[in-house]
């Protein structure tokens, strides 16, 4: 069973992913003046901050959920070998749109490892809440060069971030996703009444969105920048 409230939650998250993707697109293509820095400047780096963070609450809740009303490990990998395809998409993508800066373990690739996760640790139930906590504090209080390597940068202990389009490595964002767990179990158990209940109709769209998000996420950009790019070769 689907629930609206958080399908049209996980929209939200979509649209202002969009509007955030065209804004990076438009300034890579030199549309924007001045040039906007993505990377550092506060106003951009927070809204990313938020959108992945709205992502994994999200991807949480529907794991949470999904377990109390008796996900079968089937239909878990199912699910889970389309986001692992979808991220290896994104990694041969990315490294024909920026070869210097692939993305190696942006955000498809975090889900796909903490879904596994999530699900292992599905038993300790409420003490989700705290293994999220330490998993969130983790790589503020500790890090080591080890981390830097090619090979472990997916953990996210890194002490320099590598250089590349995205990146959300599995600390501290299992926390996230943990929490939504959790949160996503109590909603079941406690609120399912308010979980089930009805979307207004001006935000039903957002709902269909929700359950469409990986199609969305996959297609939004090659759109935006085949847009972008055919608006280039018309002006020149």
């Amino acid at each position: 069973m689907r629930f609206d409230r958080l399908d049209a939650l996980r929209g939200v998250a979509i649209v202002w992913m969009a509007i955030f993707h065209f804004c990076y697109d438009l300034n890579h293509f030199g549309f924007w003046e001045p040039r906007q820095r993505f990377t550092a400047d506060p106003f951009w780096t927070l809204q990313r901050t938020a959108i992945v963070t709205m992502f994994l609450l999200c991807a949480g809740m529907a794991q949470g959920i999904a377990l109390q009303q008796g996900q079968t490990w089937r239909r878990f990998w199912r699910r889970w070998v389309q986001v692992a395809g979808c991220a290896v998409l994104v990694s041969i993508g990315s490294a024909w749109m920026f070869p210097r800066t692939w993305i190696f373990f942006g955000v498809l690739h975090g889900i796909a490892v903490m879904l596994i996760f999530a699900r292992l640790m599905a038993p300790l139930r409420q003490w989700l809440w705290l293994v999220g906590a330490v998993a969130i504090l983790l790589p503020m209080l500790w890090r080591h060069p080890l981390f830097d390597e090619p090979w472990l940068r997916w953990v996210g202990l890194v002490v320099r971030k590598p250089l590349t389009e995205d990146y959300v490595p599995v600390l501290p964002w299992l926390g996230v996703m943990l929490w939504g767990a959790a949160a996503g179990r109590a909603l079941h158990a406690q609120a399912r009444d308010w979980l089930a209940g009805p979307l207004p109709r001006a935000a039903r769209w957002l709902a269909l969105l929700g359950r469409w998000s990986l199609s969305f996420y996959m297609l939004h950009q090659p759109v935006f920048i085949g847009l972008l790019m055919a608006v280039v070769a018309l002006r020149r």
